[in-house]
């Protein structure tokens, strides 16, 4: 479903990324395919040096469909950034991807919150934000960084995924699994 970022996937995500539905969204647009090139070794270089976190999201063949990428990684936080190919929108892939981004995030690399910045005009990502259950609306709490992020032109809302949310999370998930056993030996 990841993998590490490579060059290979350059013309395939180029061209998804063109689509009128996706490229307003794109944090890293290119319009040429050679900057779009240019734009990926940028990216492997800067998550060599630990400035990034970035990842080709595939599909079950092993396509490459989207980006997920972690920016301005700093102290253990850093902002997401995701597309999916229009193709592929409404299949459940973006949700698969962000899970097995943040357990990458939280469990191995020692990222403790990751924030998601999102436009206010773009509803599609704010709705896709509030159905994720371990996603909060960060505008009250994190309002010094809210006010930094809205210093331009672009009006954004802020949500933050923390490394404990997560974890309550995938514990809610396994939670009956356990619950199960338990009650099994209680009967035993």
């Amino acid at each position: 479903m990841l993998k590490f970022r490579e060059l290979t996937d350059c013309a395939e995500l180029f061209e998804l990324m063109q689509h009128p539905d996706v490229f307003p969204y794109v944090r890293q647009k290119t319009v040429h395919f050679d900057e779009f090139l240019f734009s990926t070794k940028q990216v492997i270089e800067l998550e060599e040096q630990g400035n990034i976190i970035s990842r080709t999201i595939t599909n079950e063949f092993g396509t490459p469909i989207g980006t997920i990428s972690l920016f301005d990684v700093e102290s253990g936080y850093g902002f997401l950034g995701t597309w999916l190919g229009k193709p592929y929108h409404g299949k459940g892939y973006n949700q698969v991807a962000k899970e097995a981004f943040f357990s990458e995030l939280f469990f191995e690399l020692d990222i403790e919150s990751v924030f998601l910045k999102i436009r206010k005009s773009n509803e599609r990502s704010i709705a896709a934000a509030e159905k994720l259950p371990y996603a909060f609306c960060a505008n009250e709490i994190r309002s010094e960084l809210l006010a930094e992020i809205n210093q331009g032109d672009v009006e954004y809302v802020l949500y933050e995924v923390s490394k404990s949310s997560f974890q309550l999370y995938l514990h809610s998930l396994h939670a009956p699994e356990f619950e199960i056993a338990y009650e099994a030996q209680l009967e035993a």
